[in-house]
């Protein structure tokens, strides 16, 4: 297979399993998807959607939410973890949404990544999800199979988003973003990873991956 062979193949199989994509973080407008994104930084979606409306129930804007103080929301979301740091960019980032942006969210990556706490994923996943903006959002598992998929190096998720941005075409980014995430957590995980399951990492894998794989296997 050539590589846009492989890529093909890719945006296929993945059309195929994910006809309809669910947003793993459940939220109501880019304000609480923004807030849900911060909060899953080293957590689960799970957890976050645990918490979220818990917290949304009593701040759901940003200006019911500077009413609260930041010990209160720490207190929240203690179950997500980094509850110190996320609490203060929660608190941060909407005294600064009403001071500079007549409490809205912004819609570009220079205006986001101004906001405490809020980083260049947290960015690109609000433009993308919230927005409709293209945008190609690398987590974990997204870095892991264009690892896998011998897409991308896998020196770092910088170097692995542009090499996604490069090989996948614009206007699919946004659903594609969120279909390798779904991908990789059912049929191509870190841990308990199954290669007969993993459709497309068996057909297209890296084959220094393949092997180490069959090697783990035999022991």
């Amino acid at each position: 297979m050539t590589k846009q062979e492989k890529v093909k193949f890719v945006i296929e199989t993945l059309n195929k399993l994910y006809p309809t994509i669910p947003v793993p973080l459940e939220h109501k407008d880019p304000y609480t998807l923004l807030i849900a994104v911060l909060m899953s930084a080293q957590s689960t979606d799970v957890r976050v959607n645990q918490i979220t409306p818990i917290l949304f129930k009593k701040a759901d804007n940003p200006y019911d939410m500077v009413k609260l103080t930041v010990d209160e929301i720490r207190e929240i979301i203690k179950p997500v973890g980094l509850s110190p740091m996320k609490s203060k960019g929660i608190y941060g980032l909407s005294k600064i949404l009403i001071e500079k942006h007549e409490g809205k969210v912004p819609k570009t990556y220079e205006e986001l990544e101004e906001l405490p706490a809020v980083g260049h994923k947290t960015a690109a996943v609000v433009l993308s999800q919230a927005f409709g903006i293209p945008a190609f959002p690398v987590d974990t598992h997204i870095h892991r199979l264009m690892y896998r998929w011998n897409f991308s190096s896998g020196k770092n998720v910088v170097q692995t988003e542009k090499d996604a941005k490069r090989l996948f075409p614009k206007s699919l980014w946004n659903d594609l973003h969120l279909q390798i995430i779904w991908y990789g957590r059912e049929y191509s995980p870190a841990r308990g990873w199954d290669l007969e399951k993993d459709i497309i990492t068996k057909t297209i894998g890296r084959n220094s991956v393949l092997k180490e794989y069959n090697k783990i296997k035999k022991s």
